[in-house]
């Protein structure tokens, strides 16, 4: 079978999401040395291609290039989480004006039915089976998605969609869950999207992913402070 230029650029393309998808969910560390003949064979491609989706994501701030030395992971820090946090804030409160503002009965449908699905999950989670973290941490990802998407605006949902991913990834490597705080407020944002209370979802916002980081950092710095790990800005 003849290999078109089509299918080259699927494979490229699957390539990617899956080294983008496991440096977000912490399958591959944050100063990892990305070898590439190791990581060419890992998800079937060429090391010319493997070079580009790396470049690729060195671009995005997922990878850093080392000059000669090659490619690894993207360190991480408590200034980058506070940094990120921030950004998200100012991008989703935004979105989230907008959203409220433009959006329609399917969307307050498709607004229910993600917090349904987060919830159940978080009830779960609360209930010591942390098996479903995964899943927990995609449906909280789709629920605030879910929240903006009536935005609007494909640029404004794609740049937040970068930013959230980096995010992510901090959560994923800390895997910190804040149980019945972090639920309570999720209930708070659904209830302001039903009644069209932006002021009252960008208070809660702002406070639930400020929460969110706190919690993060003083979780890591107390397994630091057991011998267990590093904190934040020594990984990598």
């Amino acid at each position: 079978m003849t290999v078109t230029a089509l299918d080259v650029e699927s494979i490229g393309d699957i390539a990617y999401r899956a080294i983008r998808d496991d440096i977000i969910f912490a399958r591959l560390k944050p100063g990892e040395r990305l070898r590439l003949e190791p990581i060419r064979k890992k998800y079937g491609v060429s090391v010319t291609t493997l070079r580009e989706i790396l470049n690729r994501l060195t671009s995005e701030g997922f990878v850093r290039a080392e000059g000669q030395k090659g490619f690894e992971v993207a360190a991480v820090s408590d200034a980058d989480l506070e940094e990120l946090s921030e950004l998200r804030i100012l991008l989703e409160s935004h979105a989230v004006r907008q959203s409220f503002e433009l959006g329609d009965l399917d969307w307050e449908g498709r607004v229910v039915a993600a917090h349904h699905k987060l919830q159940v999950l978080e009830r779960r989670m609360m209930g010591g089976d942390v098996s479903v973290r995964a899943a927990w941490k995609r449906a909280d990802w789709e629920f605030h998605h879910t929240l903006i998407q009536a935005c609007g605006s494909h640029q404004l949902l794609q740049t937040h969609g970068a930013v959230f991913d980096k995010y992510l990834r901090y959560q994923m490597l800390t895997l910190t869950f804040r149980g019945e705080v972090a639920a309570r407020e999720h209930k708070q944002l659904a209830d302001a999207a039903l009644a069209r209370d932006a002021a009252a979802a960008t208070q809660v916002l702002a406070r639930h992913i400020r929460g969110g980081v706190e919690h993060s950092i003083a979780a890591q710095a107390a397994e630091s402070h057991d011998g267990k790990t590093t904190k934040l800005e020594n990984v990598g």
